[in-house]
């Protein structure tokens, strides 16, 4: 199953990326990338891996790392990137 990737998830996965790479290193940037593109290749073939956070709108949850959470939804023949949530925010904004 293809996965797309909507606005707010690239705008969101390249902000945290940035921090990453900011605050902790090149390297840390580069496995965070890593990490998200391997769930990625993961997820293509087992699309309900994710909690079911929100069951009305079919919207999954994965923790990729510590701090940060992908929201995917699957849809008919592919599946939607929604966001990355750095979980350190306040909990009301995760798919805000």
């Amino acid at each position: 199953m293809r996965i797309l990737w909507t606005k707010k998830s690239q705008t969101r996965f390249q902000a945290i990326n940035s921090h990453i790479s900011d605050e902790f290193g090149e390297q840390s940037s580069i496995k965070f990338k890593n990490r998200v593109f391997d769930f990625l290749e993961i997820l293509q073939r087992f699309p309900e891996l994710g909690t079911l956070e929100v069951a009305e709108k079919n919207i999954r949850g994965f923790q990729i790392s510590k701090q940060t959470r992908i929201f995917y939804r699957i849809n008919q023949d592919h599946i939607s990137l929604l966001t990355f949530f750095d979980s350190r925010q306040d909990p009301k904004k995760r798919l805000g």
